[in-house]
């Protein structure tokens, strides 16, 4: 039996905030993701950022979309990304880097994902790693992405993790645990392998640790859900967890949220933004 993650117990890593605090103090999440006819993935991500507890949050993104972010929620700072030599000054000033949602892989999105990949690692900043940007990391040479990379957390679900192992996605259901396991060795970091029982695997390799969440129902199995969870993970490192714990926090408080919305309203028709109120209610305990 692995370890099982309770969300009971990890809460009490929140502490109040400083009554004197301010937005510098809680980071600056920049999502980078939102192709063509995909923005709403990463508004969610960059939503789920911001009410999760992120000072600032920041949107990369397809110009096609930025005027609808932006009017759909205005406390996000948008960015239309023509050219991805413009994410440079903006990943800058990042704190945290969530690079994926919505991404495609699209000419423009294998642009912005190696610009983005290249300009994070090289300067050091935490990132998360969801949807295409972990599809796009699976077609890359070794040469060119470094890894193990211990400041990141990849958030696969099977399909997801098989393109990562080069197997199929049945093979990784076979073997869930020794998949998030295998994950984590080769790319570092945390990884959280999605999925009912979600696993949390981190290292480092010589003291790699796999736990289970113990939260979550069947109305997850909605769209949006993983982008929802990208951003709790960002908002999280950016208000200084470390990765290991952000992963840890994240997963179980977003399964956890999901299980009280279902417990109020149902499990059929669960959206991933129905849980933002909840995510407020159990980061504010």
């Amino acid at each position: 039996m692995i370890p099982l993650l309770d969300w009971d117990m990890l809460k009490t890593l929140l502490a109040p905030r400083e009554r004197a605090s301010h937005k510098g103090d809680y980071g600056h999440v920049v999502v980078v993701g939102g192709d063509a006819g995909l923005g709403g993935a990463a508004l969610l991500a960059a939503e789920a950022a911001a009410r999760c507890g992120a000072g600032l949050t920041s949107v990369a993104t397809h110009p096609a979309h930025s005027a609808a972010l932006l009017a759909c929620r205005p406390e996000l700072m948008v960015n239309a990304i023509a050219d991805p030599a413009l994410l440079a000054p903006l990943l800058e000033r990042a704190t945290v880097v969530v690079l994926g949602p919505g991404l495609g892989q699209s000419a423009w999105s294998r642009s912005c994902f190696f610009a983005a990949l290249t300009q994070a690692q090289t300067q050091q900043k935490t990132i998360v790693l969801d949807a295409d940007g972990l599809n796009l990391l699976s077609q890359c040479e070794t040469r060119q992405f470094h890894a193990p990379y211990d400041k990141w957390i990849l958030t696969p679900h099977p399909g997801e993790a098989g393109r990562l192992l080069a197997k199929s996605t049945d093979a990784i259901q076979a073997d869930r645990h020794g998949s998030a396991r295998l994950i984590q060795q080769r790319f570092g970091g945390a990884v959280i392998l999605k999925g009912q029982g979600s696993l949390v695997c981190t290292g480092p390799t010589s003291r790699q640790k796999l736990e289970q969440c113990q939260h979550g129902n069947p109305g997850m199995a909605s769209g949006g859900m993983g982008d929802v969870l990208s951003g709790v993970c960002g908002a999280l490192l950016a208000q200084g967890f470390d990765v290991a714990t952000s992963a840890r926090l994240a997963v179980c408080v977003h399964s956890k949220a999901a299980d009280l919305v279902a417990a109020d309203h149902g499990e059929r028709g669960l959206l991933a933004s129905d849980l933002y109120p909840y995510l407020r209610r159990l980061l504010n305990p």
